[in-house]
């Protein structure tokens, strides 16, 4: 009769000792997971700089295609020709009287056709977002921009921009 009590208790002891085991391993899994940050994410607004710094995605399987038996494939001396990169253009000569600047306003500017608050909304200028300020308003409380890559010009409101001095 003892050895059937002390067998209860001692499987009663390991099953206990399995389970407490377990948890704290899997405790243990599941904090080491959570305490590896996440990659950051790349949003389409990001500037080019941010994007060249993001961790390039591959496919499963390490992104090579496999080929099966009788697949042939074309050879580096039969494949199209890549284009070379070409020299990128210099920036056209601004107007006189006119700087190279940006927004600082954080929430971005409406771009307005004529320099008043009632004028026809044509566009928007975002944060950050490079321009040529091409003249002011006689009350100077307007500037006329152009965004810079694009030949879009409009009104934005005086003193939500800065000039940016290109060396």
């Amino acid at each position: 009769m003892l050895s059937g009590l002390t067998k209860f208790i001692l499987g009663f002891l390991l099953a206990i000792a399995v389970l407490v085991g377990g948890g704290v391993a899997v405790a243990l899994y599941f904090m080491n997971r959570t305490g590896i940050p996440p990659a950051k994410p790349v949003f389409s607004n990001d500037s080019p700089s941010v994007k060249a710094q993001a961790p390039k995605t591959t496919e499963p399987g390490g992104g090579k295609p496999s080929l099966k038996p009788g697949t042939q494939t074309q050879s580096s001396a039969s494949s199209t020709p890549t284009e070379s990169p070409k020299a990128t253009p210099s920036p056209k000569p601004l107007p006189s009287g006119a700087y190279r600047g940006r927004v600082s306003w954080s929430q971005g500017l409406s771009l307005r056709s004529q320099p008043n608050q009632e004028a026809e909304r044509i566009g928007g200028v975002g944060f950050n977002q490079k321009i040529i300020v091409l003249e002011e308003s006689e009350d100077k409380s307007w500037q006329k921009i152009r965004l810079e890559g694009s030949e879009q010009e409009g009104w934005v409101k005086a003193g939500n921009t800065e000039k940016v001095d290109k060396q």
